[in-house]
């Protein structure tokens, strides 16, 4: 093999994750791999697509070996193919947070409020459990809380939190978090909180930006 066929080989392979990540929606799918594996109806409900669309950009990312699957009954499970995907689609939002202004003020107007919500980070929620402070509330779908969370952290999926309110503190803060910084559930369950006159903020993270500090 020639050097330039070589290097027109090796670069054509690199080309083909960035095609397959050239979609929004298998950005989307890829993040909510993150969080752990999923059957396709999940993604497909999670992402606002039908099941054959979904299926179709599950496809994409197979080819470029990006997740891999197994079944379970009648149902088809997805992950992340490995520890360097989560890592390609977590520097892939890092760079695009460094470089693109907007998904700052995006995020600070629709996570944040406006900024009238002032979210904690990972360093000040272990002071505060370190205190015993803080409870640490986990409103991700329960399959999520599963397969991995934050220490101390009691689940309580923002579809149930309602229906759990009385067995929730009124005298100690309560720290809610979801899959990370672009999760509005969050958000949601903060505003539930306050409107209950609960003490209430967000963490400014999820469960990989957790993961991220422990290495």
């Amino acid at each position: 093999m020639e050097a330039r066929e070589f290097k027109d080989f090796i670069y054509g392979e690199f080309a083909r994750i960035g095609k397959a990540i050239s979609s929004p929606k298998r950005i989307e799918l890829l993040d909510l791999l993150t969080q752990g594996p999923k059957a396709v109806e999940a993604l497909a409900a999670d992402t606002s697509m039908s099941i054959a669309n979904t299926s179709k950009h599950l496809q994409a990312l197979l080819e470029s070996k990006l997740v891999t699957f197994s079944k379970d009954k009648n149902y088809v499970i997805y992950r992340l193919a490995s520890e360097q995907v989560l890592m390609l689609v977590l520097a892939l939002r890092g760079t695009a947070e460094e470089r693109i202004s907007d998904v700052k003020i995006v995020r600070e107007g629709h996570i944040l409020r406006e900024k009238s919500l002032i979210p904690i980070s990972l360093e000040e929620l272990g002071e505060k459990l370190n205190k015993d402070a803080v409870t640490l509330l986990d409103v991700r779908p329960f399959e999520e809380y599963k397969h991995g969370h934050l220490p101390h952290a009691l689940s309580i999926p923002i579809s149930e939190l309602e229906a759990h309110l009385e067995s929730l503190p009124k005298d100690k803060e309560i720290v809610a978090y979801c899959r990370g910084p672009y999760c509005v559930y969050a958000t949601e369950a903060v505003e539930l909180l306050k409107s209950r006159g609960f003490q209430a903020t967000l963490l400014d993270a999820g469960i990989n930006e957790w993961k991220q500090i422990q290495h």
